[in-house]
């Protein structure tokens, strides 16, 4: 239980925050009756799409619906990701969310079997509950007595004190050694003060200053927040609540250095006997109300690049009691299944197919472009004139809207260095003449393919003779 606070609380630092192709997406955009708004929380268009995804969102946090597969199918551009994070942000912090694309499952050192094992594990979450024991009161007065050989800061283990505490109801004085002293020290804890102190791990908590020690400045800090003397007994039982998923307790257990593997990502092939015992032990929790299971959500991008084994496997996985919603995403229409000769929709076999939940992306309009344009330049905090975003927009039509998003940035850094501050029409054409689109760059390979090293495009003369 050690293990698995401490990973609780690395989980608490602040993370760094960085413009990403969907970072703009807040959730799914949907209102109380599950129709999708026209623009909300960063979403535009695919109102069916969306609304599917709605639905399945409402068996997931109900816990109705487990081991199912769902397949976001549609052109390249046409928003299937963004459906699949806009699913993930709705869930919560608390539903377990893993995303991994086909490809890494043959990059990864270990079986594709393991690796998505792996990730089928992290995406089922389990709420482990336990009882601490913690003494909760306000603070009287700390006294703290150095020895007098004059102890420097290295030697503060050498300290001891004395800590008293009140509530409504009572008092009580609680000897202090080195480390507490530290601990108190740490959170700047003074007379007045409401705090908390867990008793298994020594973790001191400051709730806030005591009501009754409102009067005691003149002025206060926006961050002081006055709080009330707790009634009853000092020492009191709270229960607190571990969110933790499979994958992590499965690496607890089965490295030496415990939850640390988790950071250095050495986690490697995990045996089955570590996996049914962790099982066995959660079925156990489940039973005697310490845990609850949480099936999450696995998003696997480009779904195409599996082979047989992996469908084989992904099968079998989806049958287990503990299996998650499986989400999965391609762009592909009928072609080759990986690992074979055969040709299937998606390429995905037809038994596979035959479990899924197909949702379908439609292609954008141009309103519907110039609206998530108009999102990405907020994102991006890039201030662009209505001339310059409708040239965007015509752009983002006739090549494709990731290229036009691209533009963005690369107009707005045309527009620093002409030392303007809004986004003109002269700077999207500018970067447009700069970075090439995929059509133009086809067309400037056809022009020009004598000129590079390999070509495979035959020649007037070669195509005839070919006939």
């Amino acid at each position: 239980m050690a293990e698995l606070r401490n990973l609780s609380e690395a989980r608490d630092l602040t993370r760094i925050e960085r413009i990403g192709a969907h970072s703009h997406i807040r959730g799914l955009g949907l209102d109380a009756a599950l129709e999708a708004r026209d623009v909300s929380e960063g979403m535009v268009g695919q109102r069916a799409a969306r609304k599917a995804a709605g639905l399945i969102l409402n068996l997931i946090k109900e816990g109705k619906i487990a081991g199912r597969a769902i397949l976001l199918a549609g052109q390249p551009g046409t928003g299937k990701t963004a459906v699949a994070m806009g699913l993930a942000k709705s869930l919560g912090a608390e539903t377990p969310f893993a995303s991994v694309s086909a490809s890494e499952i043959f990059s990864l050192e270990m079986s594709k079997t393991e690796a998505l094992t792996q990730a089928f594990r992290k995406a089922i979450g389990v709420r482990i509950k336990e009882e601490a024991e913690i003494i909760e009161g306000e603070v009287v007065e700390i006294s703290i007595d150095r020895p007098a050989s004059g102890a420097s800061s290295g030697q503060s283990s050498s300290k001891t004190g004395k800590l008293t505490l009140k509530t409504t109801d009572m008092e009580t004085v609680y000897e202090l050694g080195g480390k507490m002293i530290e601990a108190l020290r740490k959170e700047k804890v003074q007379s007045g003060d409401v705090i908390t102190l867990d008793r298994a791990s020594g973790k001191v908590t400051k709730l806030g200053r005591s009501i009754t020690r409102s009067r005691d400045y003149d002025a206060t800090g926006p961050s002081t927040k006055f709080v009330r003397c707790p009634e009853g007994e000092l020492q009191k039982r709270k229960e607190v609540v571990h969110c933790v998923n499979l994958h992590e307790i499965d690496v607890i257990n089965s490295r030496t250095q415990g939850f640390l593997a988790l950071f250095t990502g050495d986690t490697g092939e995990i045996r089955a006997e570590v996996r049914e015992q962790i099982d066995s032990k959660v079925s156990e929790w489940k039973e005697e109300g310490k845990a609850e299971i949480i099936p999450g959500v696995l998003f696997v991008d480009e779904v195409h690049m599996l082979d047989i084994e992996c469908f084989s496997f992904l099968n079998n996985a989806l049958e287990n009691e503990m299996a998650p919603i499986l989400v999965i995403a391609t762009n592909r229409g009928i072609t080759t299944i990986r690992g074979t000769n055969y040709r299937s929709p998606h390429g995905i076999p037809a038994d596979f197919l035959d479990r899924l939940l197909i949702i379908t992306t439609q292609p954008y309009t141009e309103e519907e472009i110039g609206k998530i344009l108009e999102i990405r330049c907020d994102e991006e905090e890039v201030e662009m004139s209505k001339d310059a975003k409708l040239l965007l927009t015509k752009i983002g039509v006739e090549t494709s809207l990731r290229y036009a998003i691209h533009l963005i940035t690369a107009a707005a850094l045309a527009c620093q260095k002409r030392k303007g501050k809004t986004v003109e029409m002269e700077d999207v054409s500018r970067v447009y003449g700069l970075f090439l689109d995929v059509k133009r760059s086809t067309q400037y390979l056809m022009e020009y393919q004598n000129q590079y090293m390999f070509n495979e495009v035959p020649r007037v003369g070669e195509e005839e003779a070919m006939e």
